[in-house]
């Protein structure tokens, strides 16, 4: 009788164990998450210009002009995207980075709606239609947010929504930190 259950008991320990683990890796912060691409050179790509948007197009090539750029990772129908978007309206007003876009896996119209309605901050938009290019760059989602150095080398990752907190804290340190050559 003991046996039958003890048997009993086996897959509810088990149950309860993959439960305990699938909790704990599942409620890890994703923003904490390290990428493998700091300090790497950004991904060779090149990506064409949103259909219809006046901003040219984006590649590699782009972000090895000697100063610090930051890479927004986008998309019209991401609803963090629009929460973020005075915080990339306000670092395109500095004269000390530049700021430069993917728009992932939209349709042109809607992300030039998008842009239309709220500004646009990018100097550049470069139209990922398919995302692979996000996938490339180790992106999980949108928003995604990286600081590329002169040399075109990334040196920092932010998942999620910028806030204007994270201005003055850890991506505005960050920001600072490219901009000094490496070493």
């Amino acid at each position: 009788m003991t046996r039958k259950r003890l048997l009993l008991l086996v897959p509810a320990i088990a149950f309860a164990a993959l439960a305990i683990l699938f909790f704990v890796g599942l409620s890890e912060d994703p923003s904490r998450l390290p990428s493998a691409l700091i300090n790497r050179p950004v991904p060779a790509f090149s990506l064409p210009a949103v259909d219809g948007l006046d901003r040219p197009g984006l590649s590699e090539a782009d972000l090895k002009t000697g100063g610090v750029t930051i890479v927004n990772i986008w998309a019209s129908w991401c609803g963090p995207c629009r929460e973020e978007h005075p915080i990339l309206m306000a670092l395109a007003k500095r004269s000390d980075i530049r700021l430069v876009g993917i728009n992932n896996k939209d349709n042109p119209e809607n992300a030039r709606r998008f842009l239309g309605a709220l500004g646009n901050p990018f100097a550049a938009v470069g139209a990922d239609s398919n995302g692979r290019i996000t996938i490339d760059w180790g992106g999980y989602g949108v928003p995604e947010s990286f600081i590329v150095d002169g040399a075109g080398l990334i040196r920092y990752k932010h998942v999620g929504a910028l806030y204007p907190d994270d201005l003055i804290g850890k991506f505005g340190d960050e920001i600072e930190k490219a901009k000094k050559p490496p070493g």
